[in-house]
């Protein structure tokens, strides 16, 4: 199942367990120590794919103003290799799409994963960069 919630809708177990996981992907298995929490999670979207009450994947969605972006794209370690990433990424473009119509989509990506935004349509627009010490590419789709 798909939920999308604003942050403000989030109970406090669903925002622990959203805050567990990316802690666990983007600080302790990356070991890359940076402010994983930051002032945009106060606004975001938040979308989440949960089966059997375990959150498998999760993305958010941050409104730019003049475009939309998402990221802190994972899926959780035990549940990796089903698919799932796909799966969230299309929910989310699908969300952005409806809620957001006339917004493109910029994100950046890890410079690896590269070809996997590419199969949404996702373009490059800049070189790869290091981004807390990670490289990454941003990445432009527009409806």
């Amino acid at each position: 199942m798909i939920s999308v919630k604003h942050t403000d809708q989030l109970d406090s177990k669903e925002l622990i367990d959203i805050l567990k996981a990316r802690v666990e992907v983007f600080v302790v298995e990356q070991n890359c120590p940076y402010q994983e929490v930051d002032d945009d999670d106060y606004n975001d979207l938040h979308v989440r794919l949960i089966e059997d009450n375990n959150l498998k994947a999760y993305t958010r969605i941050i409104d730019k103003g003049t475009k939309i972006s998402f990221g802190r794209v994972l899926v959780v370690k035990k549940y990796r290799k089903q698919g799932l990433g796909e799966k969230v990424v299309a929910a989310t473009i699908e969300e952005i799409k409806k809620r957001f119509p006339s917004k493109p989509i910029q994100i950046q990506a890890q410079a690896y994963l590269q070809k996997f935004y590419a199969q949404f349509g996702f373009k490059p627009i800049s070189k790869v960069y290091l981004e807390d010490s990670i490289p990454h590419i941003d990445m432009f789709l527009e409806f």
